[in-house]
């Protein structure tokens, strides 16, 4: 082995491992992901390969039989990768920094072949034999890329074996409550509670609009279902008979810091689009019901104290937040549209939200509760949430703020142990609050650190019934881990 053919090994390593960790691991999750149970077993079994030739060729120097196994090991690879690349295009749209590193890795393969198969080659002509040698740090190097290439591949496998159980049925069934053909406009309808409402009131049959500033976003969403697409409230006629209009847009609160510039497009976001439904409102002849998003920040960081609709508020910027949204969509109710305030908690499922982002490191034993796990964390899942809104829209008594909380909050020791549970996983490293508090500031403060102990009591005082109560039956869903006889 030259150095040159070291230097490329090494360079196929570390963008190796950067696309795992990147791209598989972080932007686009696939182990979450059931549609990819075929790239995930391409993965893994090419990863266990890799292991093989790290490991050889960094102790050993292989001859006869032990060589031309090399090669063909190599050839399977190459066999695979490119299988891979067929599959990755039939089942995804890869991002263009993903396309670009798999370029990139595909060249400097060839590179590694045209200069490690001629060697092995001449190898392949002595006596079978594997001759132990020693590169010093660079053996080091090759039994720790390993290894982590056995991880990372025993993982692929076992997320593939999971994916059966991560497929759910139709999502028609969470707009039971829903009758008749309703027309029902969404904004925010390609965030993450916008995609499964609309998807769950197409598959109902239901007839949908959906506000987006970027079509590229809903790229797919009309092909099963009676969606309009439209990218200002404007394109609306004034005699349009719309009967519920959804209103969920606005920047993501949870995905950066708050700095000054982040707060202002929080604010004006919500603001903009609120106000641009109210105006709809104001000059449709049919006026429809309002449901309006808001949050349990309304309410201000509170401790212990259990919270209903009922309750009072505390100045924070969550609170500043909320109120000004609200107080925007109330200007509805004067123009005769029956208005109801979400205040959303913490809304869990595998495809999106906190959770999503904690799966990965609990699933490798690489967290726990934040700060010391005492505050309070009022959660819903995902479903229960979109159910929760369609029984808003189809309960004339419902109006005002209600609740979209299960009826057991926990305290955040009690969820991340859950979590961990959940998965079969130990939840042993706790994450300071000092780290946090110094890199985010308010952000981290008053969501990750502090919270609300909230209760849904106009929900259970309308009949809505959960169909995930306790974090324990959400979470068992969302890993897919729940029994037959819960599955919808």
């Amino acid at each position: 082995m030259t150095d040159t053919l070291w230097f490329f090994v090494f360079i196929q390593m570390a963008m190796g491992g950067s696309d795992t960790l990147y791209h598989h691991e972080g932007t686009q999750r696939l182990a979450w992901r059931p549609s990819q149970k075929t790239e995930l077993r391409l993965h893994g079994w090419r990863n266990l390969a890799y292991a093989v030739l790290f490991a050889t060729l960094g102790w050993s120097e292989p001859r006869g039989f032990f060589a031309m196994a090399l090669i063909a090991l190599m050839a399977g690879e190459l066999v695979i990768t490119l299988w891979d690349f067929v599959e990755e295009d039939r089942s995804r749209h890869l991002p263009a920094t993903e396309r670009v590193l798999h370029t990139l890795l595909t060249l400097n393969y060839g590179v590694i072949l045209a200069l490690l198969v001629p060697w092995l080659a001449r190898l392949s002509a002595m006596p079978t034999a594997l001759v132990p040698v020693s590169y010093g740090w660079i053996s080091l190097f090759c039994a720790l890329a390993a290894v982590g290439v056995i991880v990372s591949g025993l993982r692929d496998l076992a997320a593939a074996r999971r994916c059966d159980r991560l497929v759910r049925p139709d999502p028609a069934w969470l707009c039971a409550d829903l009758a008749g053909r309703q027309t029902v406009l969404v904004t925010g309808g390609t965030g993450f509670i916008g995609q499964r409402l609309v998807a769950a009131l197409g598959a109902a049959g239901h007839e949908l609009i959906v506000l987006t500033r970027d079509k590229a976003k809903t790229r797919g969403m009309a092909e099963d279902a009676p969606i309009r697409i439209v990218t200002h409230l404007d394109e609306i006629a004034d005699d349009a008979q719309i009967d519920a209009i959804v209103n969920l847009a606005g920047e993501p609160i949870s995905d950066s810091p708050w700095t000054r510039a982040k707060r202002q497009r929080i604010l004006r976001s919500r603001l903009t689009v609120t106000r641009e439904v109210v105006g709809l409102i104001a000059r449709l002849q049919h006026k429809p019901v309002l449901v309006s998003g808001s949050a349990i920040g309304w309410y201000g960081l509170r401790g212990d104290e259990a919270l209903t609709e009922a309750g009072d508020a505390r100045p924070c910027f969550s609170h500043e937040i909320c109120q000004r949204w609200e107080r925007a969509a109330l200007k509805a109710q004067a123009l005769g549209a029956r208005t109801v305030l979400l205040r959303t908690g913490l809304v869990l499922d595998r495809d999106g939200g906190m959770l999503a982002r904690l799966l990965t490191p609990f699933e490798f034993g690489l967290s726990g509760r934040f700060g010391t796990g005492r505050h309070w964390m009022s959660w819903i899942h995902r479903d229960d949430m979109v159910r929760l809104i369609v029984h808003a829209i189809a309960t004339v008594e419902i109006s005002g703020p209600y609740n979209a909380t299960a009826p057991h909050p926990v305290t955040n020791r009690d969820f991340t142990s859950a979590v961990a549970r959940a998965l079969h996983r130990p939840a042993l490293i706790p994450i300071p609050a000092w780290p946090l508090r110094l890199m985010l500031g308010d952000f981290a403060h008053e969501l990750l650190l502090s919270g609300q102990r909230v209760l849904p009591e106009a929900a259970l005082s309308s009949g809505f019934r959960f169909r995930y109560a306790t974090v324990d039956a959400a979470l068992a869903e969302i890993v897919g881990n729940a029994p037959d006889e819960v599955r919808p």
